[in-house]
C-alpha cells in the first residue's frame, strides 16, 4: 500500500497538518519537528499522491515552462530561478524545449487543458509561429491559465518581458560614446525571425539616428539561430566579405562569448581592435576574457513576476491581461573599455500596460 501523509503522521509523532505544512513549506514548522518529519517522509519512501490531490481540489501544484532552446546559458539559468520560485509558493516546476515548434506548444496546452499541470509559461519567438496565435480575437478557444514570457506582441493574456527596444538602443548609445561608430549587430532578423530580433534591431537603429551616424543593411549580421554554433559561422562569413567594424552588439550574451573566442583564434584584440557586447548578463559574461559589457536584468525577479501573474490568472481566469516589463541597465565591463557612460539612461523603471 502506498504510505499516506497520516501514515507520515503517526512515525513522525505530528499531526497531518504539519506534515502538509513541511512538504508544501508555506508555514515555519520548528527544526526539530521537520527534521522527524523529513525523517519520517523518507522512511517511508512517501510520495505525493498528485492525482488524488487534484480530484479534491482541481489543482496538481504542477505548472510548465516552455523555453525555446534549453542548451543556452540564459535559459538554464532562467530555468533555474523559475524552479526556485516554483517551489517557494508550493509548486513543481515540469520543465520543456519547445525549440520554437508549435506543435510541442500544442502539447503542452492539451495538458493543461486536461488538468494535468495547473498553468503554463510559454515563451515563444514569435506570435505567427505560437500556439497563443490561434486564441487571438473574437470566436477563439479561451487559453487556460497562461503567461507569456520574451518579446511577442499580443494583449490575450498575461505577460512578463525586458524592452528590448530601449535596451538595445541603450547599448548601442554606450557603444556610440565610447567611440564607436561602425557598428554591426550579430543576430538580426533574416535567417532567423523573431519577435526579439526585430525589436533589438530597432532599437540599435534608433541609436544610430540619433546619433547621425548612417544605416548600414550590412552591419546587420543575421544568424541561422541564436546559438554559439551560429554566431561563430555568421560572424566568420561576416569577416570574409567585410572590413573588421569598430563594435559587434550581440542580441545575447552565449552569441557574444562565441564571438569573443573567435577574435581571440584570428588574433584580434578586445577591446582594443573591437568591441564586443551582449545582452542577459548570465554568470559566464561575468567571468570571460576580458569580461562582457552586457544587458543585465534582474532573471529571479523575472521568474517571480511571472509566476505571480500565473497565481493570478489560475485564480481568476477572467480577469483584464496585464503586461509588466522590468527594469534593465547596461552594465559596463572591459570587452567595450570599462568606462561607465550615460547613466542616467541605464535604469529604467517597470512599465505596466
Amino acid at each position: 500500500m502506498r504510505p499516506t501523509v497520516k501514515d507520515v503522521a503517526t512515525r513522525a509523532g505530528v499531526s497531518p497538518k504539519t506534515v502538509s505544512n513541511v512538504i508544501h513549506g508555506r508555514v515555519y514548522v520548528r527544526p526539530e519537528t521537520r527534521e522527524r518529519v523529513e525523517r519520517a517522509l523518507a522512511d517511508l519512501d512517501y510520495v505525493p499522491n498528485l492525482v488524488a490531490r487534484g480530484l479534491r481540489s482541481g489543482r496538481y501544484g504542477l505548472i510548465a515552462l516552455a523555453l525555446p532552446d534549453l542548451s543556452t546559458a540564459y535559459s538554464a539559468e532562467l530555468a533555474h530561478h523559475f524552479v526556485e520560485e516554483g517551489h517557494a509558493r508550493g509548486w513543481g516546476v515540469q520543465v520543456e524545449e519547445t525549440a520554437a515548434e508549435p506543435h510541442r506548444e500544442v502539447e503542452l496546452l492539451s495538458r493543461a487543458r486536461s488538468q494535468l499541470v495547473d498553468g503554463l509559461v510559454l515563451n515563444p519567438v514569435s506570435l505567427e509561429d505560437s500556439v497563443v496565435a490561434d486564441h487571438v480575437g473574437e470566436g477563439r478557444a479561451p487559453l487556460p491559465p497562461t503567461v507569456l514570457i520574451g518579446e511577442v506582441v499580443q494583449d490575450r493574456t498575461d505577460q512578463v518581458g525586458v524592452d528590448s527596444v530601449a535596451a538595445a538602443r541603450d547599448m548601442t548609445a554606450h557603444l556610440v560614446a565610447t567611440g564607436r561608430r561602425r557598428i554591426a549587430v550579430v543576430g538580426a532578423p533574416g535567417l532567423m525571425e523573431t519577435a526579439a530580433a526585430r525589436q533589438r534591431t530597432e532599437g540599435y537603429r534608433r541609436a544610430l539616428a540619433e546619433a547621425g551616424l548612417p544605416h548600414d543593411p550590412a552591419l546587420e549580421v543575421s544568424a541561422a539561430a541564436w546559438t554559439t554554433e551560429a554566431a561563430v559561422a555568421a560572424v566568420g562569413d561576416f569577416l570574409e566579405r567585410e572590413p573588421l567594424p569598430d563594435a559587434f552588439f550581440c542580441f545575447t550574451d552565449s552569441m557574444a562569448l562565441a564571438v569573443l573566442g573567435l577574435l581571440w583564434q584570428r588574433g584580434v584584440r578586445v577591446p582594443q581592435d573591437v568591441a564586443v557586447a551582449g545582452f542577459d548578463d548570465v554568470a559566464p559574461s561575468r567571468y570571460a576574457v576580458p569580461p562582457l559589457t552586457t544587458v543585465a536584468f534582474d532573471l529571479r525577479g523575472f521568474a517571480a513576476t511571472t509566476l505571480d501573474l500565473l497565481a493570478a490568472r489560475i485564480e481568476d481566469r477572467d480577469r483584464a491581461p496585464r503586461r509588466v516589463l522590468l527594469p534593465h541597465r547596461v552594465v559596463v565591463r572591459e570587452s567595450t573599455g570599462g568606462v561607465p557612460v550615460r547613466p542616467a539612461r541605464t535604469e529604467r523603471a517597470t512599465a505596466e500596460a
